[in-house]
């Protein structure tokens, strides 16, 4: 009788009061909706939410300051909603001892070329031929965490990993042992190669721009991988192998010992009247140098 009375009162508080009843749901569909929304937005868009649930200071603080400081944290630390559940229902049961989660130090390297493609792209000549960042990332299949350190959104290169795979390219010495590689090899976009003679004389100031074997890139004479200083037999080898036969190059050569480099001075190379002041008289009187290639 009693369980008649209710479902008699029921009926009639909902026919009498169906449009309030309506309204009301639709209100509490918007609201929530809102929330909803508003609260999505929240967690997939606002930076403060991240701080909200870790020890964050340091990591926020970092971000703050770095490069990516326009960008959110959930462009780079992002978790599908699967991934999402699997931590809430891990932080219900479980508390802060969650499950292992991939979105703070490894998904975060996957995104990396959505917006850096021009970069990683650097370098690109052929499918078969391209040397930086393309020959590194596609050619070679070398992830940006093999050679960019990630500690604290600080993505600076990794000086000591080209050694990893350079063991045998020791860089030369002549006061240079203290560069790292990338002093030398450049990988901006706006540099058409690792290494260029602009790129040599921005540290080798002293060096003459012009005159004989000015047009010669540095590194056909000196190859800084491996013998940096080249010799008099290589002058011969390389290109001089004639002019060891003209004039009085043979009889300086034979008799006196001399070599090349005796005489030619490095980045002058020219033996003129002026030269030839100090230097022709250490042997024998001094003679016009014109009358040498007779």
């Amino acid at each position: 009788m009693f369980k008649e009375k209710i479902s008699s009162f029921c009926l009639k508080f909902l026919e009498e009061n169906q449009k309030a009843i309506v309204i009301l749901l639709l209100l509490i569909t918007v609201i929530g909706g809102i929330v909803g929304f508003r609260y999505y937005k929240h967690t997939r868009e606002d930076p403060e939410f991240c701080a909200s649930c870790h020890l964050m200071q340091d990591a926020f603080r970092t971000w703050q300051q770095s490069k990516h400081r326009d960008l959110q944290c959930q462009i780079c630390h992002a978790l599908s909603i699967l991934e999402e559940n699997k931590l809430l229902v891990s932080f219900v049961v479980k508390g802060t001892d969650t499950i292992n989660q991939e979105h703070g130090r490894i998904k975060p390297w996957n995104s990396c070329r959505t917006c850096h493609l021009s970069d990683v792209a650097q370098g690109s000549i052929t499918l078969s031929k391209s040397y930086g960042h393309a020959q590194h990332v596609f050619m070679q299949n070398i992830t940006c965490s093999t050679c960019h350190l990630g500690n604290l959104h600080t993505f600076a290169p990794n000086e000591q990993a080209c050694s990893q795979c350079h063991d045998d390219k020791m860089i030369h010495g002549m006061g240079m042992e203290g560069l790292s590689c990338l002093n030398c090899h450049s990988y901006g976009d706006k540099v058409p190669k690792l290494v260029t003679n602009k790129r040599c004389l921005s540290c080798h100031q002293d060096l003459p721009l012009k005159g004989i074997m000015s047009r010669l890139k540095c590194f056909d004479c000196h190859h800084p991988h491996g013998k940096i200083k080249p010799s008099a037999q290589d002058c011969l080898k390389s290109c001089h192998g004639n002019e060891s036969r003209v004039g009085q190059h043979e009889i300086h050569m034979q008799k006196a010992k001399l070599t090349c480099l005796d005489c030619h001075k490095a980045h002058v190379w020219s033996v003129g009247k002026k030269e030839a002041k100090n230097l022709c008289v250490r042997c024998h009187k001094l003679k016009d140098p014109a009358s040498f290639i007779y």
